[in-house]
C-alpha cells in the first residue's frame, strides 16, 4: 500500500492546503495528515483547534485520509511508524523549494527509503500562507479576503477568532 504523511502547521488550513490534500487523496492509497510544531511559529489555533479543522476538511476530501499529531517525533520517524514509504510537500515558492531540499536531504539521510514528493499547486494558489490570510486581518472588509484563501467550516473558525 502507498503510504504517505503530510506535515504542517496549518494555522489555519488555507485552499492551498486543501489543494495538496486532494492531489495527495488521488496519488497515494494511505495519506496521513500530521500538525507539526515550528518553535519559530506562533500560533493562532490550538494544536486541538486545528485538529479539528483538518478532521471536518480531510472527510470532505476522502476516507483514505487519516490526522495524527507529530507530537516530538522528527517527520521522518513518524513517517517510519506510520510504515509510510513518502513524506508529501506543498512548494509555492523558490524559499519554500530550499527549505524542502535541506529537509529532504535531512530525512534521506536518517532513512533513505522513504521518499520526498513534491507538489507544486496552481498559480492562484501559490501566494497563499497561513500567514498571509492571517496577515489579511489587518486591512479593511479582511472579511471578503480571507473568505476566497479558507475552506467554508475554516472561514467560519476565522472569523469567530478575529471577529467581525
Amino acid at each position: 500500500m502507498r503510504r504517505a504523511v503530510y506535515a504542517g502547521s496549518f494555522d489555519p488550513p488555507t485552499n492551498g492546503h486543501l489543494w495538496v490534500l486532494k492531489q495527495g487523496a488521488r496519488q497515494f492509497e494511505k495519506l496521513i495528515v500530521t500538525i507539526g510544531t515550528n518553535p519559530d511559529k506562533s500560533y493562532t489555533f490550538t494544536e486541538d483547534e486545528r485538529v479539528r479543522m483538518l478532521e471536518t476538511l480531510c472527510r470532505w476530501v476522502s476516507r483514505s485520509i487519516e490526522v495524527a499529531r507529530l507530537n516530538d517525533d522528527l517527520l521522518v520517524h513518524f513517517a517510519q511508524k506510520a510504515k509510510a514509504q513518502f513524506l508529501l510537500r506543498g512548494i509555492r515558492n523558490v524559499d519554500d523549494f530550499w527549505r524542502e531540499m535541506d529537509m529532504r536531504d535531512e530525512n534521506y539521510d536518517i532513512d533513505p527509503m522513504i521518499e520526498t514528493v513534491l507538489m507544486f499547486p496552481p498559480l492562484e494558489l501559490r501566494r497563499i500562507s497561513s500567514s498571509f490570510v492571517k496577515g489579511l486581518v489587518k486591512s479593511n472588509r479582511w472579511e471578503e479576503r480571507v473568505k476566497k484563501h479558507l475552506p467554508p467550516h475554516v472561514y467560519e473558525e476565522f472569523v469567530k477568532r478575529f471577529g467581525k
